[in-house]
């Protein structure tokens, strides 16, 4: 049977921007990127009567990825959907699933609301249409619904400004513990209701029991315990009614009233006292995962010393803006993002990165070029915000406010991505849809058992509760959230920051990486090895060109050249200037000095542009050096070869180790993608203990490449997340390194590890196998536990027992999840 295939339509002129006909080339590289994600089964245009491109319209099952995910792949391969499409967050107080899906059920019926998702640890996200919807409607009706059913904490508003450079823009209102509370006796509430309802239950059993009163006392108390315990339950069952849902809450609401119907009102009462102290609990356990992720949000110290005119003055985080100076003593946090300019010192940065070791600081070199380019900053000038200053004082200057560094970004994404369903969610959402209906199904056809059986009515109505009560499907609810957000809240704090439920789950299933070579599994940082002369030319001569054009550009490979060939040069050899840079995607580039255009890169590089072709010497010294793994490159001025400049990256010494350990996790098939040669490839792959190594890739043929891997079995992307965005788009899971501080690669990757550090990719991966591994434990108890009560209440098994089994299974499973939260690496 062929999946069910949603549409969703994005204009065109928001989604690529500058765009204005069909025939152009993003259009298409656009599309391509799309459909090579996993859930995306078509893209293509709908064109007005212009011919102009006015729409994309996307196919994608929505089994596999939500409409949230759609619009998120379309943001990171060039889109820029803000000005229609709204997404508004807030956080409340951790509950349990029935009450996050009956605040979805009300949210869903704002006009102009697309998708919603509410986490039991309380994240809420809203998506809605602009044209047709606001935050403050979307807000309403959320303040209406809490109002209305006594929920136990309000929204505070605590609107961000919002970040004109963030494409997904959105209000976040943030809930802490110090909030005001609407209900009764406070955040507990809920539990309070279930102890009363306790109480009053036994109370009531016991006078029926021990005492010779009316009758009416103890039916009394189980009237009152009937209250306390189906007030919220009866609340919740009325919205999602309302929405047109038949959930958990009905089956236990009608179960319930049977049992009263039949006189049995302490089974009732006890029904429902289970049934609200096990969610009361269930919020209780959901609120430790959500403590985990808001510690997050509790390193940075609330207030800098900082140095202005001079004087050195103590103000509160909130008021740093760039540029700041701030001073930090040992044994302090650091209080913003920032590059060192005074004083050496050890930085703890674990926090963020995840990393064991205290990393050492030292003052940059030149404080405005620093400051000019923020994220080409060498880590061991770099800081941020929530480390901890260990040895010495060090004085800072700031490059981010307190809402936009690293912290902030971290727990924001870490919130937001508490609210991505994940497929099992999705699965389990669509497995209650139809489960519950034939549960009730079930129970009316048990009701006319007399007509088969000899037995009076009141006896298989009794059956037909117990029935209902025993297929509630409560544990299949929560067992994939609890997991999710407990595996989300681990990984954070260790470093690494997974973007929901999605990623989690596929990076857990995936048995294949690829890997980007320079940068990932090498230092990333070349140095030159050999500098070969043509015949007849000076290596001074081949030096001070190379020198002049590459000091144009930022890539590493031109930072080495410029580095390593001013040492090589005799001091009185000047450098001239160059001009024009232009860049040759993946082969190379040009610029122009001393008059004549110099043009450096590949041996392809020359049969593409004009003048003379490569010489068979030239050719023979750049294979010389890439079967002894260099990367090469040609340098050509005007029409004269001057040479070959031959550049090694080393490999990390944590890139063999961590290939080790991938092994042992059970990854099968290991593969690095480089756009050097296949020689210089082979021989980095051999080094880490690689299988497979793939060269010569531009960076169109790295995404076919990810395109073909993904067609056979799935595929993880190890990069930068910055020239590997459009590959890493493309795989099942997109895992950049060395996110901390990198704006590019928090938002291009799935998984962000903080570090710049490959040992933290056993983590992810053992992480999120691990995950995988509770869910399906979770999903085994919670259908195993249905599965036995079921026919066990047939054949007579009373409510009483069913429900302490079935509530019993409800906690098992949430507590098995929380497990995750201690989970340890192995070594």
């Amino acid at each position: 049977m062929k999946p069910i295939i949603d549409k969703t339509k994005l204009e065109i002129r928001l989604v690529v921007s500058g765009v204005e006909y069909a025939e152009d080339q993003c259009i298409q590289r656009f599309i391509e990127l799309l459909t090579a994600k996993q859930g995306v089964d078509a893209a293509h245009l709908v064109h007005d009567n212009q011919n102009t491109p006015g729409e994309f319209c996307i196919h994608f099952d929505p089994n596999v990825v939500s409409l949230a995910d759609v619009r998120e792949l379309a943001r990171r391969v060039g889109a820029d959907i803000e000005q229609r499409y709204g997404h508004w967050y807030t956080t409340l107080s951790p509950m349990h699933a029935r009450r996050a899906s009956a605040i979805e059920s009300r949210l869903h019926r704002v006009d102009g609301v697309l998708e919603v998702v509410v986490s039991p640890d309380g994240a809420v996200r809203v998506e809605f249409d602009r044209e047709k919807a606001n935050e403050s409607s979307v807000r309403s009706a959320l303040a209406d619904w809490l109002k209305t059913t006594a929920e136990n904490g309000r929204v505070r508003k605590d609107d961000h400004e919002e970040d004109e450079d963030h494409v997904h823009d959105s209000d976040s209102d943030h809930t802490g513990h110090d909030h005001a509370h609407d209900g009764i006796f406070g955040p507990k509430s809920e539990l309070i209701f279930a102890i009363l309802c306790g109480a009053l239950l036994l109370v009531g059993w016991l006078i029926e029991t021990f005492a010779e009163m009316s009758e009416w006392i103890p039916l009394s108390c189980y009237i009152a315990a009937y209250f306390f315990g189906g007030y919220y339950t009866v609340s919740e069952a009325i919205e999602k009614i309302r929405a047109g849902k038949f959930e958990i809450d009905f089956l236990m609401i009608v179960a319930a009233a049977g049992a009263a119907a039949l006189g049995a009102w302490a089974e009732g009462a006890l029904l429902l006292f289970l049934f609200s102290i096990g969610h009361a609990l269930e919020g209780y356990a959901m609120g430790r995962a959500k403590r985990a992720i808001e510690a997050l949000s509790e390193l940075a110290p609330r207030t800098a010393r900082v140095r202005r005119d001079g004087t050195e003055t103590e103000v509160p985080v909130e008021e740093l803006v760039v540029g700041d100076i701030v001073v930090i003593k040992p044994d302090e946090r650091v209080p913003a993002d920032g590059f060192v300019i005074e004083g050496e010192s050890s930085v703890d940065q674990a926090p963020i990165t995840g990393e064991s070791v205290p990393v050492d600081k030292r003052p940059v070199p030149n404080a405005e070029a620093a400051a000019a380019d923020s994220e080409a900053i060498a880590p061991e000038h770099r800081v941020f915000a929530g480390t901890i200053n260990q040895a010495g004082a060090i004085e800072i200057q700031v490059t981010k406010t307190a809402a936009e560094n690293t912290l902030a970004r971290v727990v924001t994404m870490v919130s937001e991505a508490e609210t991505r369903v994940s497929p099992t969610q999705k699965f389990t959402k669509r497995f209650e849809q139809y489960f519950v209906p034939s549960v009730i199904v079930t129970v009316l056809l048990l009701l006319f058992a007399p007509l088969v059986i000899d037995e009076p009515f009141s006896a298989s109505f009794y059956r037909a509760m117990a029935v209902l009560v025993a297929a509630s499907p409560c544990a299949l609810a929560i067992a994939t959230p609890s997991a999710v957000l407990s595996g989300v809240a681990r990984a954070a704090r260790g470093g690494v920051l997974v973007k929901g439920g999605g990623p989690l789950e596929s990076l857990g299933q995936l048995d294949a990486v690829a890997f980007d070579k320079t940068g990932t599994l090498t230092e990333g940082k070349p140095r030159v090895t050999d500098v070969r002369a043509a015949n007849g030319i000076k290596e001074s001569e081949l030096l001070r060109i190379a020198i002049a054009v590459e000091d144009l550009s930022k890539h590493p490979l031109a930072q080495a050249v410029v580095r390593d060939g001013r040492e090589k040069l005799s001091d009185g050899v000047d450098v001239p200037e160059a001009t024009n840079l232009k860049s040759i995607t993946g082969r190379g580039i040009q610029a122009e000095v001393e008059g004549q255009l110099a043009h450096i890169g590949k041996d392809d590089l020359f049969s593409e542009v004009e003048g003379s072709p490569l010489p068979d010497a030239i050719r023979e010294l750049v294979e010389s050096l890439e079967r002894e793994g260099r990367t090469t490159m040609i340098v050509r001025h005007a029409d004269r070869y001057l040479g070959v400049i031959g550049l090694m990256d080393t490999p990390r010494e944590a890139a063999k180790r961590t290939i080790s350990r991938l092994r042992e996790l059970g990854v099968k098939r290991m593969i690095m993608i480089s756009g050097d040669n296949q020689q210089v490839a082979d021989a980095v792959a051999k080094a880490v203990g690689l299988d497979e190594a793939r060269g010569d890739l531009m960076p169109e043929d790295k995404v076919a490449e990810i395109k073909k891997l993904n067609s056979e079995a799935g595929v993880a992307m190890v990069g930068d997340g910055v020239n590997d965005a459009p590959a890493m788009a493309s795989a099942s899971v997109g895992i950049a390194m060395g996110a901390a501080g990198s704006d590019v690669a928090l938002e291009t990757a799935d998984v962000a590890l903080m570090a710049d550090n490959l040992d933290h990719l056993p983590l992810a991966i053992g992480l999120s196998r691990a995950t995988r591994s509770i869910i399906r434990q979770n999903l085994w108890m919670s259908l195993g536990m249905v599965a036995f009560l079921v026919p066990a209440t047939i054949f007579g098994l009373n409510i009483g027992p069913a429900v302490a089994l079935h509530e019993g299974s409800t906690l098992v499973v949430v507590f098995n999840a929380l497990r995750l939260l201690a989970y340890k690496p192995r070594n």
